[in-house]
């Protein structure tokens, strides 16, 4: 298990190594608790801080991952996670955060992990999200990034990446507008700090440290939630096993279709708030009375 820095020190670790701020901004403390490996993260990325591309565009970091004079916005990024494996024996490249260059390929890996946000609330392709355990669905620019997530931007009017930073913190002014203070590479030609405001629409959304929000699934999507769901409804007897494949096809759409049936909910075939609600409440209610999930307790625990 990961260990996690306690609050106030992850705090005071943040604090101390921030340029100053405006007038009247004060840092958001994070919501949930920074791991360990986000600290160290931090500190390898922010000593990069002036590095300098050289002729043709070269760096370091992109001849780590084989191509010297890519754009290396992402390429930075990889490289200090890298570094914290490298120098604290953890496993965070392929795990924690994907290793990449191409266009979109990190913002579709968090997506297929299950930690992403968009920024507006709305995943394309998938549907709304939500905070988990919340019933209404996340407003644009209600998540407020985390130290450690990935902001992935777009230049153009698509929904294309053209660019990703990391969150270093946030800050809130007196008028209660939010920043985001990043590190990121490529800015234009160095390692830098850049902020934005959190209602820049550039932005499309957060790889996330932490599995925060669920959002709507349909026929077509994929990945780490749609297994979770699969799993939820093997479990309480809507799919065969052996079936969670990962993949929302016609018998997990069907699956729905049958549940939503059997609790008077709209016959939709799409796994939306309502709809995953009643089934982890269903799926948690299953397990309290499963012998199969309790618990062995030592006589001694007794004592």
């Amino acid at each position: 298990m990961k260990r996690i820095v306690p609050f106030l020190l992850t705090l005071l670790l943040i604090l101390s190594a921030l340029p100053a701020m405006a007038k009247g901004e004060e840092v958001i403390p994070p919501q949930w608790p920074v791991p360990e490996y986000v600290t160290q993260l931090l500190e390898i990325a922010t000593a990069e801080i002036g590095y300098k591309e050289g002729d043709h565009g070269y760096t370091k970091y992109g001849e780590r991952w084989g191509d010297p004079y890519a754009q290396w916005c992402a390429e930075y990024l990889c490289w200090c996670v890298d570094m914290v494996d490298k120098t604290y024996g953890t496993s965070l490249l392929h795990n924690v955060y994907p290793l990449y260059s191409g266009q979109n390929t990190g913002k579709k890996w968090f997506i297929n992990q299950g930690r992403y946000i968009a920024r507006n609330g709305n995943l394309e392709d998938w549907g709304y999200q939500w905070f988990k355990g919340a019933d209404s669905f996340i407003l644009a620019g209600e998540y407020i990034p985390q130290p450690g997530d990935w902001v992935f931007f777009t230049w153009t009017s698509d929904t294309d990446t053209d660019h990703v930073a990391m969150v270093e913190y946030c800050t809130r002014d007196a008028a209660g507008n939010v920043k985001l203070h990043c590190l990121e590479g490529n800015n234009p030609n160095t390692v830098a700090r850049a902020t934005y405001d959190i209602s820049n629409k550039r932005i499309l959304g957060y790889g996330t440290v932490h599995d925060v929000a669920d959002w709507t699934m349909r026929s077509g999507n994929s990945g780490a939630k749609v297994k979770a769901l699969q799993e939820r409804l093997i479990y309480l007897g809507w799919l065969p096993e052996g079936s969670a494949d990962g993949v929302y096809g016609t018998a997990t759409a069907e699956a729905i279709r049958a549940y939503q049936a059997a609790h008077g909910l709209r016959q939709l075939g799409i796994a939306n708030l309502e709809t995953q609600a009643a089934l982890e409440k269903d799926y948690e209610a299953e397990r309290e009375t499963d012998p199969n999930v309790w618990g062995i307790i030592d006589d001694e625990d007794w004592d």
